[in-house]
């Protein structure tokens, strides 16, 4: 008896001692590696966060040498932090950023790590030269843009159909489709502050054969132009195609109140996802035009988001490991899908198209944008808020009998050239 007790003490005494010796090599095991801290930030909501914490685990899983520190948050927390950041070079190693603020910050290609450096840590042959041209400046590559975008003109199909009312492919099918939902106190069309004034513009450029801005980043259009956006703003307004901006909800759209809706291909399921799990038909129509050999003609592309590299990194290598393992892998894919558009990595695109997971609305707004030829790369400056919140403000002026349109576009014309210069 006393033997078995001796027996069973040093059989427990032996297994502790394997234990120990086993804890004691995993730890040399881990001592050995000599593990570094990189920091990645991005805007989003929790769906996005929630995916892309994951993905980062994903990625730690392979690189046990690098540790991701997160920083996230809501769209404008994320770009009043940013803009300190920059100025103070405290950014996160790895960042998503802003099309805009390439020419904010970078303007002779300085402000971001030059990516082509690194391109034995990054698979930048999956993607186009067009694509990565959208992340240069000054000539060099700043960031790799994850998807494109464009405004695109959503129709609730089912309310058409229900009115007898074809698609709309001309700007004036949208008034003929008004004068009869209207009746029903349905909206052929409706959109945000923004998507309205580019929605104006492409019709303008239609109408005059004039670029916006020009490659010098000039304004091309005189009081005549602007007078012709708004009147014809103020024609939909008052013919009923659409609300004034001020009154655009949201809402309205799972309601039926709006027939259609103009917004970026990325928000397609922001918008629509609610409905079409109803069952209801939207499609993603083609860009009006009075003939269709111009459709698209006035209509602007932008890289929906971009990723780029802090110029002040002291792990640049591994801050590229982490840049590739989001832009082109299948394990950070799986888990994006197509949330931030559909990946202009042509290894990702394929890998989607092999899960079956380049469908549904999105995927077909990004097709109307992606084939049609006429649309031009966007110039970053055509979205600033003093734009269009000048320019709703002139056409205002003209829903209230304020001004005249010939008024109020002289006026728009003298608040621009405080800011922006006119070409000649």
């Amino acid at each position: 008896m006393r033997r078995s007790v001796k027996r069973i003490i040093s059989l427990i005494l032996a297994a502790a001692m394997l234990v120990l010796c086993g804890c004691e090599e995993n730890q040399v095991v881990r001592d050995q590696i000599e593990q570094k801290t990189i920091t990645l930030s991005w805007w989003g909501n929790d769906n996005r966060n929630e995916y892309t914490i994951a993905a980062v685990q994903r990625f730690e899983k392979l690189h046990p040498e690098i540790k991701v520190k997160c920083s996230y948050s809501e769209w404008s927390g994320y770009e009043a932090r940013s803009q300190v950041q920059m100025i103070s070079g405290t950014e996160a190693d790895v960042m998503q950023i802003n099309v805009g603020w390439l020419s904010q910050y970078s303007a002779d290609g300085q402000g971001y790590y030059d990516l082509e450096k690194l391109k034995d840590q990054i698979n930048l042959s999956s993607f186009t030269d067009e694509m990565l041209n959208y992340g240069r400046r000054n000539g060099v590559l700043n960031a790799i843009p994850i998807a494109m975008n464009a405004e695109t003109i959503y129709i609730n199909k089912d309310i058409y159909d229900e009115y007898k009312l074809p698609v709309p492919q001309t700007w004036n099918d949208f008034f003929e489709a008004a004068k009869v939902l209207s009746q029903h106190n349905i909206f052929p069309l409706s959109g945000a502050n923004k998507s309205m004034w580019l929605y104006c513009i492409a019709y303008a450029e239609q109408q005059n054969g004039k670029q916006f801005f020009n490659d010098n980043s000039e304004l091309t259009f005189t009081a005549e132009d602007f007078k012709l956006m708004i009147e014809f703003y103020v024609r939909m307004v008052e013919e009923k195609v659409i609300p004034k901006v001020e009154d655009y909800q949201r809402y309205n759209i799972e309601n039926g109140t709006y027939g259609g809706t103009v917004a970026w291909v990325s928000d397609a399921l922001n918008y629509y996802k609610a409905v079409i799990e109803k069952g209801t038909n939207i499609i993603a129509a083609n860009y009006p035009a009075d003939d269709p050999a111009d459709a698209g003609l006035g209509w602007y592309a932008k890289p929906a988001t971009l990723y780029a590299i802090s110029k002040n990194t002291e792990h640049p290598k591994e801050a590229a490991l982490l840049l590739d393992f989001m832009l082109n892998s299948n394990e950070w894919a799986e888990l994006q899908g197509v949330e931030k558009g559909i990946p202009t990595s042509s290894v990702v695109r394929k890998y989607l198209d092999e899960k079956g997971m380049l469908a549904g609305l999105q995927y077909e707004a990004s097709q109307v944008m992606e084939k049609n030829v006429k649309i031009k790369p966007m110039n970053p400056l055509v979205e600033n808020a003093d734009l269009y919140d000048g320019f709703i403000g002139a056409c205002n002026l003209v829903l209230f009998d304020k001004a005249t349109a010939e008024e109020a576009s002289a006026q728009l014309v003298e608040g621009y050239k405080e800011k922006y210069s006119f070409a000649n």
